[in-house]
């Protein structure tokens, strides 16, 4: 019951909320291909975020975050592989 209110939500976009509907239901109403896509979303979305996690710490090591003083710290800087690998 509750991945029909949770997707009836999309219902309300206007022209396509409908067919949104119907898409991630795959068909009329939910049905056991709709809980097969909703289970698979649940398996796949912590190793997609974890993924991007790792992305975002890689380039931010890489690029650093912003600088709005426009100070120089490459004095400073350690390369993130060994160094960090371990401390992060």
């Amino acid at each position: 019951w509750g991945a029909t209110v949770i997707t009836n939500l999309m219902s309300a976009v206007p022209w396509i909320g409908q067919d949104i509907v119907e898409t991630l239901w795959g068909g009329f109403s939910v049905n056991n291909a709709t809980l097969n896509r909703f289970f698979s979303l649940h398996y796949l979305m912590p190793f997609v975020l974890a993924a991007l996690a790792v992305a975002h710490i890689l380039a931010l090591h890489e690029h650093g975050s912003s600088n709005p003083l426009g100070v120089s710290g490459n004095m400073d800087r350690l390369p993130f592989h060994p160094y960090f690998v371990f401390k992060d």
